[in-house]
């Protein structure tokens, strides 16, 4: 059964599950009906209809000294050392479950590799003004891919308006286990460049 998880909790991976190696991190979220009429997305879309929300999920590989090292998004969708997969770009954040899907070999990570961020940001966000205001049941989980069991569920369920990137959660080494912690942090960065900045 999986553990759901409030902002700033932090849990155990790889000691509570042993031999735990691969895992799928799932993110999703879905755009707000826009108003039927007026409003900034009644003006832009039409009455009744839900925006597309082109919204990437990403991952930052830090090193020990939390230097940006990898980064796997849909430009780049398998890291060098091949622990990290990008299953792809989800262009509307339409339909039920994950949006977005990255599945993770922690036998493969390399030993410099302490933390796995995950984040979210919305593309080409200040020509479409678009913000995660916009956007509701946003989530991320963690799957074990051995049996396809959900472990963790996060549930991103704060007001972000105004903002437009989510560092939704870390998978970071401690003590040479595994660890999930809860982020759901936000931020006003418009894309990933100025986001790395935060790693460099």
């Amino acid at each position: 059964m999986a553990i759901n998880l409030q902002k700033g909790q932090k849990i155990d991976l790889t000691k509570g599950n042993p031999g735990l190696a691969k895992i799928m991190v799932g993110l999703a979220w879905d755009p707000v009906e826009s108003p039927k009429k007026g409003g900034l997305l009644g003006s832009l879309l039409g009455g009744g209809s839900k925006a597309n929300f082109d919204c990437d999920a990403s991952v930052f590989m830090l090193d020990e000294k939390v230097k940006y090292k990898n980064l796997v998004y849909f430009g780049n969708l398998k890291s060098p050392c091949g622990s990290v997969q990008h299953m792809g770009d989800n262009l509307t954040g339409q339909g039920e479950g994950d949006d977005e899907q990255i599945f993770i070999d922690l036998s493969k990570v390399p030993a410099e590799i302490h933390r796995l961020v995950f984040v979210v940001n919305i593309y080409d966000c200040e020509k479409r003004k678009q913000d995660f205001g916009m956007i509701k049941n946003a989530y991320i989980r963690l799957v074990n891919q051995a049996d396809n069991q959900e472990l963790i569920r996060f549930n991103l369920s704060e007001n972000y308006a105004g903002k437009t990137t989510l560092i939704a959660g870390e998978v970071y080494k401690h003590n040479g286990e595994w660890k999930f912690s809860a982020m759901g942090e936000a931020t006003t960065d418009t894309g990933l460049k100025s986001l790395a900045q935060r790693y460099a």
